[in-house]
């Protein structure tokens, strides 16, 4: 599969016709850039309408082109990034099961959907319009899924940081915990590097703590954490003392029943999270294929446009699909020029013409319309 197709459009000369151009570039590219892949563009005979509603369509098509490209590689990065995080294969990219660079060199214009006899302008306008409710879907979507990763990395956070902010339920056992009428037992994170000076002044911050309560729990890579049991009445005290010298204590309290809520909230949420992720992978398969299908379509009208507006009327004149080499793209362009009428190729191709050198967005004039499609 090549990643980047050209969509070219060539005019008929008077004395010629459309296969007898077509059978000139299949000999011309064969002969002279045979690793070339070439595919007729099929579009149908569109409504012309005036030429000033072209005029004016021609001003929208590129900026509709790049928003339209733009929903198509945000929707595929976005399967991207779940097929990774998901770890599954990646899937080749289909419109109703056909994959999109099959779709593109065998383009059929979908009649049903965008009736030939509708206004270039009415067809443009509802593809523009379909697409923007996809990309709003999108992001409603990927809104809600990302909330609930959220809200699972925080949890994921509190279970795994160090011991000043995770949480400690799962650390602290209910042996560890003296509770009575008049004792208290409290949690102390205290550095790594003040443990020495925890043990040596925890029993004298306050008045009423218990000799030699101290038990050290657990440790990471920057904390210790440490009970020590002592009066209810003096918690307060030996909190604002503790702090003073640089040692924090976390309020915790033993309950069964909230670790038990907590289990079933992680629970629920990574199940949310995974049903979330699977319907908006799923979701991301088919309405990359309604975007693409829906810009092959744009892409088509486009080209009748500009070859309109290039080459007059009535149209006349040969949509192909290219996809040449880095290597071979200056031989596939001198052959495509070569069939071109000679007298307009050297206007073209000047620097200084500023109007039609820089119609449809390319950044080289060219004596025939070409446009770019970049399928990653």
């Amino acid at each position: 599969m090549a990643s980047r197709y050209w969509v070219v459009s060539l005019p008929v000369q008077h004395n010629s016709s459309t296969t007898s151009l077509w059978s000139r570039l299949q000999e011309s590219i064969s002969k002279h850039s045979f690793d070339t892949p070439l595919y007729r563009f099929n579009i149908p005979n569109l409504r012309v309408g005036t030429l000033d509603s072209l005029l004016a369509l021609s001003d929208d098509l590129v900026k509709s082109n790049t928003f339209i490209e733009g929903v198509c590689s945000k929707t595929r990065r976005q399967i991207e990034e779940l097929e990774r995080i998901s770890g599954v294969l990646s899937s080749s990219l289909t419109v109703d099961g056909v994959p999109v660079d099959s779709y593109l060199t065998r383009f059929a214009w979908d009649e049903a959907k965008y009736p030939t006899m509708s206004p270039l302008k009415e067809i443009v306008d509802g593809i523009h319009s379909q697409v923007a409710k996809i990309e709003d879907d999108l992001k409603v979507r990927v809104s809600e899924y990302n909330n609930v990763r959220s809200q699972l990395n925080a949890i994921n956070r509190k279970q795994t940081g160090s011991l000043a902010v995770r949480d400690l339920s799962s650390l602290v056992k209910p042996e560890d915990i003296v509770t009575s009428e008049h004792l208290t037992t409290l949690l102390a994170v205290v550095s790594k590097y003040s443990q020495k000076d925890w043990l040596s002044s925890y029993e004298t911050l306050t008045g009423y703590v218990v000799p030699r309560s101290s038990k050290l729990l657990h440790e990471d890579n920057e904390y210790a954490l440490y009970t020590v049991t002592l009066f209810n009445r003096d918690a307060d005290n030996f909190k604002i003392k503790a702090r003073e010298r640089g040692f924090q204590v976390r309020d915790f309290e033993h309950n069964p029943e909230t670790q038990e809520n907590r289990k079933q909230e992680l629970e629920k949420l990574m199940q949310d999270q995974e049903t979330l992720r699977s319907s908006l992978l799923q979701w991301c398969y088919t309405s990359y294929g309604e975007v693409f299908s829906s810009w092959m379509h744009f892409c088509a009208v486009r080209i009748f446009a500009e070859s309109i507006l290039r080459y007059g009327l009535p149209p006349s004149f040969l949509s192909v699909v290219l996809a040449p080499s880095i290597k071979s793209e200056k031989k596939v362009r001198s052959i495509l020029e070569s069939l071109c009428d000679s007298s307009n190729s050297n206007f073209w191709k000047a620097e200084d013409e500023g109007g039609m050198a820089a119609f449809g967005g390319d950044t080289e004039a060219h004596p025939y319309v070409s446009f770019t499609i970049n399928l990653v």
